[in-house]
């Protein structure tokens, strides 16, 4: 297992993954991830739709204009969700797991990359997550937050640099 300050070092996003499907093993550990995150209130009311399918996937990568292309070559993607009238915390759960799931891909060496769909859509004025939803037969009392890509990285990316770090942007104590 990789050191935790070494994890998030080399986490990086990859929009190009290979055509090597993902164990089933590390599917569970990474929906393991997801299930483990923290949630407000303990309420784990997330709800994640793993996709294989390539027409799917396919599909989810046209739920918006821009910015979710890269999911087609993808073999797997999570759908993450929330309902809004039973947390009002969503989003923020939601997001905890979407990383946790992305470091535990990071250390399995996967890649990952996070599309937000969340406000996001077609020039028509189509909501992604109505596209999604469509896709995927979601009840209509949840909401899609983000799609990420899992797959094995088809190229190579260099560590976050530690000395472009905006410490300038940590205030302590006061602003």
């Amino acid at each position: 297992m990789t050191e935790f300050k070494d994890l998030v070092q080399l986490r990086r996003s990859h929009r190009k993954f290979t055509d090597e499907e993902i164990s089933a093993e590390d599917v569970r550990l990474i929906l393991r991830a997801a299930l483990m995150s923290p949630t407000s209130k303990s309420q784990r009311a997330w709800q994640f739709v793993v996709v294989d399918d390539k027409m799917d996937i396919e599909k989810l990568s046209d739920a918006k204009d821009l910015g979710a292309q890269f999911l087609k070559n993808a073999p797997l993607v999570v759908v993450v969700l929330g309902d809004p009238m039973q947390n009002d915390c969503w989003v923020e759960d939601g997001s905890i797991a979407a990383i946790s799931m992305q470091l535990q891909a990071e250390d399995l060496g996967l890649g990952s990359c996070w599309a937000q769909m969340r406000g996001r859509g077609l020039s028509d004025g189509t909501s992604a997550d109505t596209v999604i939803r469509g896709i995927l037969d979601i009840p209509e009392n949840y909401c899609v937050l983000c799609a990420i890509g899992f797959g094995h990285k088809a190229d190579e990316r260099k560590p976050q640099n530690e000395d472009r770090l905006k410490w300038e942007n940590v205030h302590v104590g006061k602003w």
